[in-house]
């Protein structure tokens, strides 16, 4: 299994002091992060893309780029682009750019964004961004695959048609790998099926089984369009995570940051059902516990989303003060991650990982 650090630059005040970051060195924090995780041995690092407050990350591509002159194994992941309220153009351009910066370093993970504020932001209606989403990513698609693009979305379609189109850089990848995050409908399965490309789950908000079953759709879809459903990739989220040696000190660690995490406009939004910590970690996405506990847990995982390549771990985790948070990270690397990459080996990124 393969380790994925993201940062979506979520700048709210402290569920427990109040106090807000000031916003300049938050994103300072961020590049600080994403280099400490190549240093410290993460597979991937992650910048989200959110254009609504209380999140700081409207600008990924500039993040990443910045990123690509500061590291130089991991890879540079999307997670995600909101392609609904994007031009294609400007993400083939801006991605394969990136992808030359690094040395083709870049995976792109696309999703419709679950925000209403930022769709209103760029004009979009909330109900349109599944089509959005199918429209300009065969658009995207294509103009990455191909040159002297001609292309006539149809009735319906928002962006204007192209002919002999070419976007400038190519990308160095022969194909920048893109995932399709998937959170809460089959509509982002059904596409990655269609076009036989790997699954990014969000497995963030509600119970396990939830994800599971869109993942397993995934696979039954890709029998249907004609691709071996072993081939399928799968990575995965998780809706936080602590780690300590006692696993009664992770769980009271984490107990008020998810009781104020319930009562946050995005929990809200997305309405977990569960009403304690304990039935998040037990039935939901929360890796919180003793190193073997979690170990365990990721176990199951692997069986029940029938094989998972890739976690993605928080560089920030509920409001837990950078320095905490990051010593569960470190935890997790010394104590979770080699029993994972030991027992649950990963098909993607061989390029990633630390020699001996």
């Amino acid at each position: 299994m393969k380790l994925l650090a993201a940062d979506l630059l979520l700048n709210a005040p402290d569920p427990v002091t109040g106090v807000v970051a000031d916003p300049h060195e938050r994103i300072a924090e961020a590049v600080r992060g994403a280099v400490w995780a190549e240093e410290a041995g993460f597979d991937a690092v992650g910048i989200g893309e959110r254009h609504a407050a209380p999140f700081l990350s409207s600008a990924p591509t500039v993040l990443l780029a910045h990123l690509a002159a500061l590291t130089s194994r991991v890879r540079l992941v999307s997670t995600v682009t909101v392609l609904p309220l994007l031009d294609p153009v400007r993400v083939a351009e801006d991605f394969a750019t990136i992808d030359s910066l690094s040395g083709g370093r870049v995976d792109l993970v696309i999703g419709k964004g679950n925000h209403p504020v930022q769709n209103r932001l760029f004009g979009y209606d909330l109900d349109d961004q599944w089509r959005l989403n199918r429209e300009k990513y065969e658009l995207l698609r294509r103009l990455w695959h191909e040159e002297e693009v001609t292309w006539d979305g149809g009735d319906g379609a928002v962006r204007p048609p192209l002919t002999g189109a070419t976007t400038l850089p190519r990308p160095l990848q022969q194909r920048i790998p893109v995932w399709h995050g998937s959170a809460s409908s089959t509509e982002s399965t059904e596409l990655a099926a269609r076009f036989g490309e790997p699954v990014f789950s969000a497995n963030a908000f509600h119970p396990t089984k939830k994800y599971t079953d869109l993942v397993l759709h995934y696979r039954e879809r890709l029998a249907a369009h004609g691709h071996d459903p072993a081939c399928g990739v799968v990575g995965v989220g998780c809706g936080g995570v602590y780690v300590a040696e006692n696993s009664q000190d992770a769980v009271e660690a984490m107990r008020p940051r998810y009781r104020a995490f319930l009562q946050t406009p995005a929990a809200r939004h997305n309405a977990p059902e569960f009403t304690d910590v304990e039935d998040a970690i037990e039935r939901g996405p929360l890796l919180v516990g003793s190193p073997q506990q979690i170990a365990e847990k990721l176990a199951r995982w692997h069986a029940d989303f029938g094989g998972v390549e890739v976690l993605q771990l928080g560089l920030q985790g509920f409001g837990v003060p950078a320095g905490e948070h990051r010593a569960t990270l470190e935890l997790f690397l010394d104590r979770v991650a080699p029993v994972l990459r030991a027992e649950l080996p990963s098909r993607v990124w061989p390029d990633t990982e630390i020699s001996a």
